[in-house]
């Protein structure tokens, strides 16, 4: 009796390990986003606190967008980090898209200013940020984008806030004349005691 083994073809197992390396990444491209991460944390810590955005946010939209690669450019020519668009980028004074900076200063000032036209809510700004405002205004709410939804749902993963928070914090002060006072002027208590002298 002859047993004939039938082989894999060469090409089904160089297949199935490429799909395995795409699947599982290797600890070592992990490191290179950690690293990527910490190397641009300064610049989003500065842009955050001047624009008055999370810097989790902004680490989750970056990780979302490009994972940390300042080169990356999709298919309808957002480039960057943050991959801003070319109107976006002039809109907010980004002369380089691929500078880091440059994008992550613009992408958080655009982040920005949704969180206030979105007034804080983390879903609708970042369907905002990712198909536009008028993909919002057009279903008047996120979009049916299956696209806009998986990126709402990554960012959100890291980012679980329904609510944005930032901005300038309410603060309660009691007056000379025991009053409760809640205001968002951080100079308000100074200035209570300039009227009172």
């Amino acid at each position: 009796m002859l047993i004939i083994l039938r082989r894999k073809p060469l090409c089904w197992i160089f297949g199935v390990g490429l799909i395995a390396l795409c699947l599982f990444p290797s600890p070592l491209e992990a490191t290179s986003q950690d690293e990527m991460k910490q190397m641009y944390d300064p610049i989003i810590k500065i842009y955050g606190r001047r624009y008055n955005v999370p810097s989790d946010l902004i680490h989750s939209v970056i990780a979302a967008e490009s994972a940390y690669n300042s080169r990356a450019v999709s298919p309808k020519g957002a480039a960057g980090l943050m991959q801003l668009m070319p109107e976006t980028a002039a809109r907010y004074g980004v002369q380089d898209r691929f500078n880091a900076e440059q994008n992550i200063m613009g992408g958080v000032q655009y982040l920005r200013d949704l969180c206030r036209l979105y007034r804080n809510r983390t879903n609708l700004v970042l369907a905002a940020y990712n198909a536009g405002q008028d993909a919002l205004k057009k279903f008047n709410g996120i979009p049916p984008y299956p696209e806009t939804r998986e990126y709402i749902r990554r960012v959100m993963a890291s980012y679980s806030n329904p609510w944005i928070k930032g901005g300038t914090p309410v603060r309660r002060i009691t007056s000379p004349d025991g009053k409760a006072i809640f205001t968002n002027d951080p100079y308000y208590h100074l200035n209570i005691r300039k009227d009172n002298q």
